[in-house]
Order: structure tokens, then C-alpha cells, then sequence
């Protein structure tokens, strides 16, 4: 039985019931609670599927800058990026997305799925706008579920604790990594790599 293929190949290694805490966590509304963790994280990890492709993506900014319209509504502002489109292309082909919520120094992360829907209306992106700059579009989640994930996957991994931060020159830059894909050549890797932080910081929003 290397490979799992069925559910009861499954439920023969994972044979207890889930506890008492897992399944109750779970609530079909956002909560004050989990509004308070959601109105907090900078940074968020948005799941999507279409029938080619699957995606996960990063969207960060300040605190907040996620919106809890009400109980059931989540608002992210799409701002400046690369252009791929890749989770917003799924979202209409298939509306269903995932979040992951993490806040710095917090060991629980908040987890959310729903539906989602893109909108461009003039009036409420001017609503989100950063440095008078709107984000091309929002996206509009209506939540199905939001609960909480357990800290030890952030307890082991050691993410918030000092000691375990790595340095960047340990890693390979984003200009060797386009390298090694041969979309650049090493002298157009050099300049990426040095003309980058200026450029990120120049078109955040």
C-alpha cells in the first residue's frame, strides 16, 4: 500500500476521528474574532483552479489591507505585479478560491474558502487607493468557511523566531533564477539583479 489511491487506504493510517477543537472551529461567517486576525495580517496566500491549472499566489500589504465588508464579504485590491494574471485568469474560469492568512509573530494562521468575482468599478477601486494610486481591479470573496489553522506547522518550522531568519546572500537571486530558465543571459541577470530594489520600490502601487 505505497500508494494511497483510496479513501479507506486513507482512513486505515489516519484512523482517529478528528477532535472536538477541529471540527468546531469551523464557522460559515467571518466573526468578530476572526475579523480582528484577517483586519491584522499583512500577507495572505490566495488558492485558485481551472481545468488546466492550478495556482497559489502571494498578495501583501499593510495591515488591513484586506477588507471585511461584513460577515460574508472579503475585498483584496489587486495591485502592481507581473502581468501573468495566473489567479485572476482562474477565477473566471472557476470562481471557488482558498486564503491563508498569516500575521508576523502569530503562530495560527486564518483559512478561508469561497467564491470570488473580479470588479473594476472606477468608484470603489478609487476607494483603495495607496499614494493615489488604485489598484486595477478588486477581488470580491463571498465566504463559504473561515477557521483557524493550529500553530504547529508555524511552531515547526520556526517561521517568526529570529535565529531562523536566512540572509538573502545565502540564496540565489531573482536574476539567477532567470538564468537557470535561460530566459536571460548572465549579463541580463547582472543588470536585473541590480537595477530590482530600486525598481520594486518604485512600483509598489
Amino acid at each position: 500500500m505505497s500508494e494511497i489511491r483510496t479513501l479507506e487506504q486513507l482512513a486505515q493510517l489516519y484512523p482517529n476521528e478528528p477532535t472536538k477543537a477541529a471540527i468546531t472551529k469551523e464557522c460559515d461567517v467571518i466573526t468578530p474574532y476572526y475579523r480582528a486576525l484577517i483586519e491584522t495580517a499583512p500577507f495572505l496566500v490566495i488558492a485558485t483552479a481551472r481545468d488546466s491549472a492550478l495556482d497559489c499566489s502571494p498578495r501583501g500589504d499593510g495591515p488591513g489591507f484586506v477588507d471585511v465588508v461584513d460577515d460574508k464579504t472579503l475585498v483584496i485590491p489587486d495591485r502592481r505585479g507581473n502581468n501573468r494574471l495566473d489567479t485572476l485568469r482562474n477565477v473566471i474560469a472557476d470562481p471557488r478560491v482558498g486564503l491563508i492568512f498569516l500575521i508576523p509573530g502569530v503562530s495560527e494562521c486564518v483559512r478561508v474558502r469561497g467564491t470570488a468575482r473580479i470588479t473594476a468599478d472606477p468608484d470603489r477601486l478609487a476607494a483603495y487607493s495607496v499614494k493615489g494610486n488604485p489598484p486595477t481591479t478588486l477581488l470580491e470573496v463571498t465566504v463559504e468557511r473561515v477557521f483557524f489553522q493550529c500553530a504547529r506547522a508555524i511552531l515547526r518550522s520556526r517561521l517568526w523566531e529570529a535565529d531562523a531568519q536566512v540572509t538573502r546572500d545565502e540564496l540565489p537571486t531573482a536574476g539567477m533564477l532567470l538564468e537557470e530558465a535561460r530566459g536571460f543571459t548572465h549579463e541580463e541577470a547582472l543588470e536585473y539583479d541590480a537595477a530590482l530594489p530600486e525598481r520594486q520600490q518604485a512600483t509598489l502601487y
